[in-house]
């Protein structure tokens, strides 16, 4: 898989750091948003506060390093060149920031013009990406499964956004639609097509790569993607009928499609050549085991009715998936991703004149594990905060804020390293 690399197609460095730069910045808002609102944020999926923290993580967090990682991943995994990169991750990027600021904000108020104004920027930011995007991969033939996966992925993003527009109308009072049943197909099709999809379709590829491991299975790369439109199709058709039977159906092959993914990768993990894990690896492990975890606390809410109808129960599923799963894989992406695009930048940029420096200097690995440990203690407070809110909704709050300042800072070291050495060959060029 790696041999399909071509790292002569990478973007200019700052179409992609704009999107990793920002999301923290969100993950602080939404460590302050704990802090602010208190147990409101640990009563209901439905609080504005629970609805704000949700989009500040999903959308401001999420879909910022998701979008930034695929405006690097296009064109150097599927040779899909995206016309005029800086442009549009500039729009993009814009667009996607002040939406998701005035989103949590519409939730937090639910003033109609909040979610109108947050909704038509949304839309245009993602309009832009996947007109971009498309246009990039038209032409490429899915001769792979990465390069299917991408694919799936960005239609499942289309979905997801088109839905999220629809219901931010639908909230500021332009329509009358049936909010609760599409806010649960906005959230399988978000989680499961768009995050699960294109986290397997780079994961067929970095983490073999960057984690020393045999590839996935053949039988899975070939059939696990294309099986999440198939769920997601089921889940919306059961949604919208209000079968009992099919929805339970549905929602277990949902749950067992993160199963599934989590497994496989644990599994492989076993299996690396290192000698001992790294940052990245731990967070990956950290991931798949907190995914597994809010499938399993799902399963267990089947069988006991007593948690079934624990009100917090929508909320711990939501942690373990998203801060634990979701949040704990892109942070060791971004641990991998933004030291080697510093690495080959300078390293393209310095040919016969400066080395770039080791890719371990750019951000220390021991500051990175620091970081780490940092994010799991704050999403152990935020699982404590679901059962205690009274009591671990302050705590769990700082705890988020300290982790994600420390990831902001972490990252902008490696910005540092690259504006310093990117001067130290400028001034051999000129001296030379």
């Amino acid at each position: 898989m790696q041999a399909l690399l071509s790292y002569d197609q990478s973007p200019p460095i700052a179409a992609p750091f704009r999107f990793f730069l920002t999301a923290p910045v969100f993950g602080i808002l939404a460590g302050l948003l704990v802090m602010h609102a208190g147990p409101n944020a640990f009563m209901s999926r439905w609080t504005p506060e629970a609805l704000a923290l949700t989009h500040l993580i999903t959308v401001g967090f999420m879909l910022q390093v998701m979008l930034g990682a695929l405006i690097q991943i296009l064109p150097v995994v599927a040779g899909a060149n995206i016309v005029r990169p800086s442009l549009i991750a500039g729009v993009v990027h814009c667009a996607i920031t002040v939406g998701a600021l005035l989103l949590a904000a519409a939730f937090l108020t639910f003033a109609p013009w909040m979610f109108v104004g947050s909704s038509l920027l949304l839309f245009s930011g993602g309009a832009v990406f996947l007109g971009a995007s498309g246009w990039a991969m038209r032409g490429v033939p899915a001769t792979g499964p990465t390069i299917s996966g991408l694919k799936t992925a960005i239609s499942g993003l289309a979905v997801t956004v088109a839905l999220g527009v629809a219901m931010a109308f639908g909230m500021s009072g332009w329509f009358d639609l049936p909010l609760m049943q599409l806010a649960d197909i906005h959230l399988g099709w978000g989680l499961l097509v768009w995050g699960i999809g294109l986290l397997a379709a780079v994961a067929y590829v970095v983490v073999p790569m960057f984690q020393i491991t045999p590839a996935y299975p053949e039988w899975f790369v070939r059939r696990f993607v294309p099986s999440l439109l198939v769920v997601a199709s089921a889940w919306t058709i059961a949604v919208f009928g209000g079968w009992d039977v099919p929805l339970l159906v549905a929602a277990l092959a949902l749950i067992g499609m993160f199963g599934l993914f989590a497994g496989v990768t644990l599994f492989l993990q076993r299996r690396s050549k290192r000698a001992s894990f790294d940052t990245n690896q731990h967070c990956w492990r950290g991931a798949m085991l907190s995914l597994l975890s809010g499938g399993g606390v799902w399963l267990a809410a089947r069988s006991v009715p007593e948690i079934g109808e624990w009100p917090g129960l929508p909320i711990l599923c939501g942690v373990l998936v998203m801060y634990g799963g979701f949040v704990s894989v892109i942070t060791g992406m971004l641990y991998k991703i933004v030291p080697f695009l510093t690495w080959l930048h300078l390293q393209n940029f310095g040919q016969g004149v400066l080395m770039a420096p080791n890719m371990k200097k750019i951000i220390a690995e021991r500051t990175m594990h620091r970081q780490m440990l940092s994010h799991f203690f704050a999403g152990i407070l935020l699982v404590l905060a679901v059962f205690w809110p009274e009591t671990m909704a302050m705590p769990a709050g700082a705890a988020v804020v300290v982790s994600q300042a420390w990831l902001a800072m972490n990252l902008c070291s490696a910005v540092r390293v690259f504006r310093r050495h990117s001067r130290l060959i400028a001034e051999k060029r000129a001296n030379t």
